[in-house]
């Protein structure tokens, strides 16, 4: 946990400058920051509003992947259109259910946006803005538990196969409300979890708003650093490029290990696990686009590394 932690430190203090966090805790908006290129793709900032939103503190949401916020009514087909997006490095905006740490669910606009590395257009972050939104209005009808008027006075629900409640035998009425009683379990707008209306254009807008004043912040403060961020992928040049999804794949696998590129001069890496990264003490700026030699000091066998680099 303790490794991963650095790796969280490291995913903003190498990119932006020291005060990059607090001029984001002064956005108003509930957002959470994601590194893709750590394993988990865990969360490395969350803002005020988002903690507030959710119940949870800073240390419980900070390193914790935004999957602990779903649950049961959670929509799969939302899930994977989240997925896909971040597979193909794009932005989304969609309806889904998260839930507070109290357990009670909270329907939101989730619009997410990746940062791109601007010196190698490698994907650095993701930016998820999530505007809270509002239940459908209760559907208006003349079905059971209704409570419509009758010539007589009695409401519907006072009503037992067209007579008013008065008229029927006091069984009839008992057994009908236990059956009012067991469909008020089913009836969706009783649900709290009750999918919303759909999103409006001004929350799409505030959504969008958010979430280019964010990136305005992070372009920012990687300028003073000089490790420029940006919105779109600027260039493709740089060592070679693996997307978001298999990065996040390869996070899962446990070993030491990195990958390099055969196609490209002098074979750089790639790509190093968090293990690696543990074991070697480097930080993952500093082991991108190195050859493996780099690893190699005065006690290192010539024999060794004339077998491992004969190409």
């Amino acid at each position: 946990m303790e490794s991963q932690l650095a790796l969280i430190e490291q995913s903003f203090n190498y990119r932006y400058s020291v005060w990059v966090r607090d001029a984001l805790d002064e956005l108003p908006d509930n957002f959470t920051i994601t590194d893709p290129s750590i394993s988990g793709h865990p969360i490395v900032f969350a803002s005020r509003g988002f903690l507030k939103m959710s119940g949870y503190s800073k240390e419980e949401v900070i390193g914790k992947n935004g999957r602990a916020f779903q649950g049961p009514g959670t929509s799969r087909r939302s899930i994977i259109e989240i997925q896909e997006a971040i597979q193909e490095e794009r932005t989304i905006q969609t309806i889904l259910l998260n839930y507070r740490k109290d357990g009670t669910p909270i329907w939101m606009l989730f619009h997410m946006s990746p940062v791109f590395s601007k010196e190698d257009g490698r994907v650095i972050h993701f930016v998820a803005v999530q505007v809270p939104m509002s239940r459908k209005p209760r559907r208006s009808g003349s079905g059971p538990g209704r409570d419509e008027v009758c010539e007589d006075g009695c409401r519907s629900r006072d009503i037992v196969f067209g007579s008013c409640r008065r008229e029927v035998c006091s069984d009839s009425v008992l057994e009908l409300e236990r059956l009012l009683a067991f469909e008020s379990l089913f009836d969706s707008d009783n649900r709290d979890d009750e999918e919303p209306r759909e999103a409006s254009d001004q929350e799409k807008r505030r959504a969008a708003a958010a979430v280019n004043n964010i990136l305005s912040l992070l372009t920012h403060y990687s300028e003073l650093t000089g490790k420029l961020v940006c919105e779109k992928r600027c260039t493709l040049s740089g060592i070679g490029l693996l997307g978001a999804s298999l990065i996040i794949s390869l996070g899962r696998i446990k070993q030491s290990f990195v990958l390099t590129d055969p196609h490209l001069p002098e074979m750089p890496i790639v790509y190093a696990s968090d293990a690696f990264l543990k074991l070697t003490g480097y930080a993952r700026h500093e082991v991108l686009g190195c050859q493996c030699m780099f690893l190699s000091g005065v006690d290192t066998d010539p024999s060794t590394l004339s077998q491992v680099y004969a190409f």
